[in-house]
């Protein structure tokens, strides 16, 4: 006799992750439940009206707030920015710049820089101790 297989689950933090939204502003129903395999491939295949209209515009969660802003979700934080952001305040910010995402954003470009430059440097074998 063989035994039924289980579908794999998620807990629907993980699954607002994997779909890169805000937990916070699904609907009850996603908080509430389980999210089976099956439907997050269904969701990122067809998404519903409410998953396009929190990719569109918000609110983002600090990730996606990061990305769309050049900085680290530590910068962020340095920024005073610690709640999500809709697509509208994100634009707003891109508009003014204020100091602290000018100095993220440059924080961020010196980091891209020397993870490159590190990623170009021919690695040394290991020297091995004498005995």
């Amino acid at each position: 006799m063989k035994s039924q297989k289980t579908p794999q689950t998620m807990k629907p933090a993980t699954a607002a992750k994997k779909l890169g939204v805000y937990l916070e502003a699904t609907p009850a129903e996603f908080q509430e439940g389980v999210v089976s395999r099956d439907e997050l491939n269904a969701l990122q295949a067809d998404p519903p009206e409410w998953l396009r209209d929190l990719r569109r515009n918000g609110p983002h969660p600090r990730s996606v707030v990061a990305t769309k802003l050049g900085v680290s979700i530590g910068g962020l934080v340095r920024g005073g920015v610690t709640e999500a952001l809709t697509t509208e305040q994100i634009e707003a910010l891109k508009a003014d710049i204020p100091s602290w995402l000018r100095k993220e954003r440059a924080t961020q470009a010196d980091v891209r820089r020397e993870e490159a430059r590190l990623r170009e440097r021919p690695v040394e074998p290991a020297k091995r101790p004498r005995s």
